[in-house]
């Protein structure tokens, strides 16, 4: 009797460890789920002397993954306001060179000056609880 339990317990035991093996049927590739994408359904083509598309080519009526994430996530262009019109229209359009302007040595720029940059950083009020601490 005492042998049996034993054997019992030893096959129980040998069963559960097997169980936790990495191999067998639950040994398989699982599909990404994150390049899953919905699919478009069926439709018949009006005109029956289209080629068929290349394999693995994206249907030309849809977008990428990334682009329909985009549309779901800001929609479509906005329509813009009056006053978003007319401040643009009264902007004017800039001139086709700007960029480049920008950086060209020949441009005059007002040098500020550390003065005007220690006004900005100054901190509010009349100063007079202002300190100075150095660190040591």
């Amino acid at each position: 009797m005492r042998n049996l339990k034993t054997a019992i317990l030893l096959g129980a035991g040998c069963a559960m460890l097997a169980a936790c093996g990495g191999s067998g049927i639950f040994n398989r590739d699982r599909p990404d789920e994150f390049a899953v994408q919905r699919q478009a359904p069926l439709v018949v083509p009006p005109d029956f002397s289209l080629t068929p598309p290349a394999p693995g080519a994206p249907r030309p009526a849809e977008g990428t993954a990334s682009e329909q994430a985009l549309e779901a996530l800001f929609g479509g262009p906005a329509a813009r306001s009056d006053i978003e019109t007319s401040a643009l229209d009264r902007a004017g359009s800039a001139a086709p060179g700007i960029r480049s302007q920008v950086g060209d040595p020949g441009t005059n720029i007002v040098a500020k000056g550390s003065v005007t940059r220690d006004i900005i950083a100054a901190p509010e009020g009349d100063g007079q609880a202002a300190q100075t601490l150095i660190p040591s």
